[in-house]
């Protein structure tokens, strides 16, 4: 393929018009052509690069559509071949000119010790006290509350199926449980379907009885509510409560965050009396809400697989890593922050993410399951 032909091909796949085959015609492209970046790398020169690959409008898993300014660098043999990201931090583009190697041993040490991303993994509490660790439990039938049937898919989501809805007198608990470097998805007996995040936890009715649909969160979840125009659903976190008739939201009421964020995809939410519309976030802080725009696929993206970065703050950031990746995160000194922007995919390794957030002109020392980030 010629550059001209790619350049056409690249304008074609950033607008969506590509079939499947000349998608991975032009990412095995991408990909050839990346990997011959690396054999001199004193001698390349960015700007040429950039037009022979067309990198000023190729979008390719990541890659931002920005000029980049014409630096003589080395580039990351990682970042090129599997595309992951290009972190902005300040409006500008950090690259890996000149930049300092501090941390770079203990990464290197870490990638010999790496650390797995989270996983499929939870624990159920059943109303009589009984845990049942979803991670190691069989397929089928795993017990029977409020006559309803629970049960493990293989596709790993944990079911519940009324069997008689006439029997049952009171509401009877349980609860779904993820570990840090956990996620799980539940379909509740009335059809509702939330994925749970990393470290978080609902406590639900196995079987709804009354006027309404109540559940508790902790941590973060995404809802996709049943439709039941008799019945609300509502969602109860950190003394605030989402109410909804059926639609798709996601709440992140983490405990170390400063704020409750509830975002809307579709349907409409009332937040402690606010209504929002979709692409709306409503940021509840004990007192007051804000509501204001969002895109919200950037705000479910964990649900996806990916971490993804929009005026997003090293803490921030940094409490997303530690949550799936197991680890404690401190800070040396004064760290100087910015804004980031991009995403990583969540089944990099730990070692793997790091070195993608040098990029950002961030560094690190790793001693065992503890990451330090350095002034």
């Amino acid at each position: 393929m010629d550059k001209q032909q790619a350049k056409e091909l690249v304008q074609r796949y950033n607008q969506g018009l590509v079939s499947a085959e000349e998608k991975a015609k032009l990412e095995n492209w991408y990909m050839q052509k990346s990997d011959s970046l690396y054999l001199k790398d004193d001698e390349i020169d960015f700007d040429s690069i950039a037009e022979e690959l067309s990198l000023r409008t190729f979008q390719y898993a990541g890659i931002l559509s920005v000029k980049v300014p014409a630096k003589r660098f080395k580039l990351w043999q990682r970042i090129a071949a599997a595309a992951a990201i290009i972190l902005v931090i300040g409006g500008g583009i950090f690259y890996c000119a000149n930049q300092s190697t501090r941390g770079n041993d203990s990464l290197a040490e870490l990638k010999a010790h790496d650390i797995a991303p989270g996983s499929n993994k939870a624990v159920l509490t059943l109303a009589n006290g009984q845990q049942i660790s979803l991670t190691d439990a069989k397929n089928g039938k795993l017990a029977n509350e409020a006559n309803t049937v629970i049960k493990k898919t293989a596709d790993g989501q944990l079911v519940y199926m009324e069997a008689d809805e006439t029997q049952q007198q009171q509401l009877i608990y349980n609860t779904i449980s993820t570990p840090v470097g956990g996620q799980y998805t539940l379909i509740l007996s009335e059809g509702t379907k939330v994925i749970l995040n990393a470290a978080s936890s609902l406590k639900y009715p196995a079987q709804f009885k009354g006027k309404d649909r109540v559940v508790e969160l902790s941590g973060e979840g995404y809802f996709e509510v049943a439709h039941d125009q008799s019945k609300p659903f509502k969602v109860i976190s950190r003394g605030q409560t989402v109410e909804v008739l059926g639609t798709h939201f996601n709440i992140n009421s983490y405990l170390d965050e400063p704020n409750i964020k509830t975002t809307l995809l579709e349907g409409s939410v009332n937040v402690n009396g606010t209504t929002i519309k979709p692409k709306q976030q409503a940021i509840f802080n004990n007192r007051s809400i804000l509501v204001r725009e969002v895109e919200p696929e950037e705000v479910v993206a964990w649900k996806n697989g990916l971490f993804k970065f929009d005026h997003t703050d090293i803490h921030t950031l940094m409490r997303q890593i530690a949550r799936w990746y197991d680890v404690e995160v401190v800070y040396e000194g004064t760290v100087k922050g910015g804004q980031f922007y991009g995403k990583i995919e969540r089944s990099y390794t730990l070692s793997e993410v790091l070195k993608v957030l040098e990029l950002g002109n961030l560094h690190f020392r790793v001693e065992g399951r503890k990451i330090i980030v350095l002034q």
